[in-house]
């Protein structure tokens, strides 16, 4: 676990420091892989250098089109919602003595208001013209759909570990935050799949450079909707005109799934997490 530590130190060091003099993204991207590249330390620099890092001025867009890229960067935003809610949740039940059965809900329920209300509607709120409760429905389905996988690889390695390892579940042990790394690994493994399908089919964006940041490379300019966060609809527009890099609407539009296809994907993704939870039950006991 030393060695863990000090990785995670020098990882997350710089990461901050690559965010504030080589980020072209927006902050709420960079603001995300910070936080995942904390709880999976040297794990999450390797992918961040990977999927995100701009590796010289003006190739941003070139090196991030590749759809695993874009799909990895998307994910980042429902890992480090759904993380932080567990994180700071896990630090919290203790005080209650709940059994684990009811500390995983909290920590779902926490995970699932963290992602949604703050790291996907709250920071996505300039795409939808500053509604912030369009921005909840618009995201809630793809939202809804990671986090479930994301919980499906977290919960049993959280509740597994928890059990067998003495002290890991009182966060003022050095061994909580290492479960709690172990279990956000995982779980960003788990969730990677349904983050590829979502941005190969349009229902979720990727990685986007803000305008004017980076020189594009020709044809691959990818438009952050994102700093419409800092300013209305209008600029917005003004701003991705000015530099030359808009382009067609249809390109960049977000695809919508029929309501019953949608609603029986997101069943299917409880249905593989409760499967997910009877599995973990049959090696540690989950009590209510």
């Amino acid at each position: 676990m030393i060695v863990w530590f000090a990785l995670t130190t020098v990882s997350v060091a710089f990461v901050v420091a690559d965010s504030v003099f080589n980020g072209v993204t927006s902050w709420v991207q960079r603001i995300a892989w910070i936080l995942v590249t904390t709880y999976t330390g040297p794990v999450g620099l390797v992918f961040y250098l990977l999927a995100c890092r701009r590796p010289v001025p003006g190739t941003h867009d070139a090196f991030t089109a590749a759809t695993w890229k874009q799909s990895l960067n998307s994910e980042m935003h429902c890992l480090a919602g759904d993380a932080t809610g567990i994180v700071v949740a896990a630090s919290i039940l203790p005080v209650f003595g709940l059994t684990n059965g009811w500390d995983a809900t909290v920590e779902y329920l926490a995970a699932f208001a963290s992602g949604l209300f703050i790291f996907q509607a709250l920071m996505m709120i300039g795409m939808y013209d500053g509604d912030y409760w369009k921005a909840v429905r618009k995201t809630f389905f793809a939202e809804t759909v990671s986090m479930n996988m994301v919980m499906t690889g977290m919960l049993p390695v959280m509740l597994i570990l928890g059990t067998h390892w003495p002290g890991s579940e009182e966060p003022h042990h050095p061994s909580f935050w290492f479960r709690m790394s172990v279990a956000t690994i995982v779980g960003g493994f788990v969730a990677y799949p349904i983050n590829h399908w979502l941005v190969a089919n349009r229902l979720k964006h990727g990685c986007m450079t803000l305008p004017g940041a980076d020189t594009p490379a020709p044809g691959l300019g990818h438009i952050s909707p994102e700093p419409s966060m800092l300013m209305d609809h209008a600029q917005m527009q003004h701003a991705t005109s000015a530099v030359g890099t808009k382009p067609p609407q249809s390109d960049h539009a977000m695809n919508e799934l029929p309501t019953a296809r949608a609603a029986a994907i997101i069943a299917g993704t409880f249905a593989i997490l409760l499967v997910a939870v009877w599995l973990t039950n049959l090696v540690v006991p989950v009590r209510f």
